[in-house]
């Protein structure tokens, strides 16, 4: 095979970097597409810092949401049926000072029912969310 321009018995030196480019190009490509996919919203997650709080609402001035194991609802101590849940939030952030839901888990719930609780609450508006496990002193 005769090349153009070399000899035959002559080794190839150069190196090709345009395959090496075009890969690196489609590589950014991706990644521009990618990107804003990868920032998500979520809840922001804080853990507990011993400070004192001045000016802030007692705890008995929050929305409590408790969560039985057996999967009942209970907003500020009165039952509430799930589908009546984002109303019932509603009007007790309505009474809120701080906008603030404590939700009360147990440790046989489910990660699916006490985040879907945690989002109604935002979307019902909740500013500030705090989660307890069951047997925590309040």
């Amino acid at each position: 095979m005769a090349q153009a321009g070399g000899k035959a018995d002559e080794p190839i030196c150069s190196i090709n970097v345009t395959p090496l480019v075009d890969v690196c190009l489609v590589l950014v490509i991706i990644f521009m597409a990618v990107a804003p996919f990868a920032v998500t919203l979520g809840l922001k997650v804080l853990s507990a810092r011993a400070k004192a709080a001045t000016g802030k609402a007692a705890i008995d001035q929050n929305v409590s949401v408790r969560l039985s194991a057996d999967g009942r609802i209970t907003v500020d101590g009165a039952a509430v049926a799930p589908e009546g849940l984002p109303l019932a939030l509603s009007r007790a952030l309505s009474r809120s000072r701080d906008k603030m839901v404590v939700l009360t888990a147990a440790d046989d719930n489910r990660v699916g029912q006490v985040v879907s609780i945690l989002d109604q609450a935002q979307l019902s508006g909740a500013l500030k969310l705090a989660i307890l496990k069951a047997g925590a002193a309040r």
